[in-house]
């Protein structure tokens, strides 16, 4: 069983193939590639000296995904990226770069997170309002209906006076919540 909390160890043979030392085959740079998306970090090591060539293995993905066309890093940032190899700026660049992409998956994992705990629509002005009205709007139309009269109950029962007031009454209150709703849409498309 593979421990996922420490580094992939890839060994690089003289004949400049790559082993993957957990699953005892050969990988390509497109199924490193496929670990580091998946969140593993990985560590490549070469079998005889012990030099450890991850970095210029990541530069090799990078340029090959860059060559087919898969761009990400706009022409100014690696230009930006040539020029700090030269002078004082070779310090500052390598810190920049690496806080940059923190702040990118610290944000990125935020949105997710926010996305999924909190109801986007819950922000748009007048939701509560009309979330409200809902309610009434469903209350009114259900309310006979939850205290144990059924629309044939209804149909049945003879008409009399308080009841058809009381009919007309909630007619109203459902006219003037609609009439309410369809301003409070009418502010929102403005």
């Amino acid at each position: 069983m593979a421990d996922e909390s420490k580094p992939l160890l890839i060994k690089r043979y003289a004949s400049r193939r790559l082993y993957n030392t957990e699953t005892s085959d050969y990988v390509t740079l497109e199924d490193i590639a496929g670990f580091i998306r998946a969140g593993r970090e990985v560590k490549i090591v070469d079998l005889k000296s012990g030099a450890e060539l991850t970095r210029s293995y990541l530069l090799q993905i990078i340029a090959e995904h860059e060559s087919k066309g898969e761009s990400v890093l706009p022409l100014g940032v690696l230009t930006d990226l040539v020029r700090s190899y030269t002078g004082t700026a070779q310090s500052v660049v390598p810190e920049f770069l690496a806080s940059s992409f923190e702040m990118l998956r610290s944000g990125q994992s935020k949105l997710i997170e926010n996305m999924t705990t909190i109801n986007p629509m819950a922000q748009m002005p007048g939701f509560k309002a009309m979330q409200e009205q809902q309610a009434a709007f469903f209350k009114a139309m259900t309310g006979r209906w939850a205290e144990g009269e059924g629309p044939t109950d209804q149909a049945a029962a003879a008409p009399d006076a308080d009841a058809e007031s009381q009919s007309k009454e909630e007619l109203d209150a459902i006219r003037k919540q609609l009439a309410d709703m369809q301003a409070t849409l009418a502010k929102m498309n403005k």
